[in-house]
């Protein structure tokens, strides 16, 4: 069984350990010999004489947790660091990478993380119900991400899981838009992501709602198609089905209603990544991009659900890669009216879904998601606090 476990912090030092233990022999317990140039050098002992000494006698496995792929991690550089340059010291350890163990183990969430994961989601969703109404009166994005910091302390949250997103008018266009320096305008939607973190597991929640608590025509278009194709994707949620279905069926929705719009004039082609550049899903938990590849769902599982539509003030001043010329110029002159008529407005919503036996359970679903219930919790909630 597991014997000992160390901090990535103390690779280093473990490092160093196999290194000054070359050519050694031992002097007393608290001091180790080895050979330099100059002689037999006195060195401290290391911490991991057990280790060495099972490694000896064959009797030593090193489980490292580092991720895999070729990619530098930011959250794991000494354990990449690490794997890297043992193999150049001659230790006697078999090495494994505990990784696809730990990350198997994160894909199913125990009752218990459940319990802590659907606390951080209830302390979200509340912040994402008082930035609502606080943002009748803020002139400021910040004054209204200032609502969702001040939730999260009052109710114990540990901290947020990734820095909160407040964008609006045009800044919902930006998808990691965390400034929160812009003006807060009666006609525009605030698009919201954000998410509390509670004993270690994080909540990610998006809504985008009306600062002035009523959609405009224009506004509304956009939501609903965003609405429908986070609607399809939920469908398609129960054990069995493929994590890469969830994305599939969102896409389909998008497009139809891109086509719909005048956004696009292609539902078959990729014209649609124009506008909804992201996928719909990902993996949440003790990250909130949490570890996890495209496996089929099974319960315990938790990811997300958010599609999104983004008509970006400057998306046709651009050429995307891939397009041609001809093609692309055409393009614009067909969606040009459209795209004036939905210049900058950002839609996205977003809940944390949970696999179960039978289908799903939206672990978000006590926060308003549909349109009407948006305005009338808005209307209500500002009515009540005059």
């Amino acid at each position: 069984g597991i014997r000992e476990i160390w901090e990535a912090r103390e690779l280093d030092p473990f490092l160093q350990g196999l290194r000054t233990r070359q050519a050694y022999r031992p002097k007393s317990e608290n001091v180790l010999m080895t050979e330099s140039a100059g002689g037999p050098q006195a060195q401290p002992p290391t911490g991991f004489e057990s280790v060495f000494t099972a490694a000896e006698k064959n009797e030593a496995e090193l489980y490292i947790l580092a991720p895999r792929g070729d990619g530098q991690s930011r959250e794991y550089t000494r354990e990449q660091l690490f794997a890297a340059e043992w193999p150049k010291i001659p230790n006697g350890f078999a090495i494994k990478n505990a990784w696809p163990i730990f990350a198997d183990m994160r894909l199913r969430k125990s009752p218990m993380e459940l319990r802590l994961l659907q606390h951080a989601i209830d302390i979200t969703n509340e912040a994402q119900q008082r930035a609502w109404l606080a943002a009748g009166n803020a002139k400021w994005e910040y004054e209204v991400n200032a609502e969702v910091v001040y939730t999260f302390k009052l109710r114990n949250a540990d901290y947020w899981g990734y820095p909160s997103i407040v964008g609006c008018g045009p800044n919902a266009t930006t998808l990691h838009y965390i400034e929160s320096q812009g003006e807060v305008k009666p006609g525009d939607l605030i698009l919201m992501d954000v998410g509390a973190e509670y004993e270690h597991y994080t909540a990610d929640v998006t809504r985008t709602f009306p600062v002035n608590g009523k959609f405009s025509p224009v506004q509304a278009e956009i939501y609903q198609v965003v609405y429908n194709a986070q609607d399809a994707a939920a469908r398609v949620i129960r054990p069995g089905a493929m994590f890469s279905d969830v994305h599939r069926a969102a896409t389909g929705v998008i497009k139809e209603g891109l086509l719909k719009l005048g956004l696009i004039t292609d539902s078959s082609s990729e014209q649609y990544r124009l506008w909804f550049m992201h996928g719909t899903s990902h993996w949440l938990g003790m990250n909130v991009h949490d570890v996890g590849n495209a496996v089929r769902l099974e319960p315990g599982m938790v990811f997300t659900n958010e599609p999104g539509i983004y008509v970006r003030p400057d998306a046709l001043d651009h050429q995307p890669f891939g397009w041609n010329q001809e093609a692309w110029e055409k393009f614009k002159a067909t969606v040009r009216p459209a795209f004036e008529k939905y210049k900058g407005i950002g839609v996205r919503i977003e809940d944390d879904m949970l696999v179960t036996v039978d289908g799903t359970r939206w672990m978000t679903e006590a926060l308003p998601r549909k349109l009407s219930e948006i305005e009338v919790f808005i209307a209500n909630g500002r009515q009540g606090s005059r």
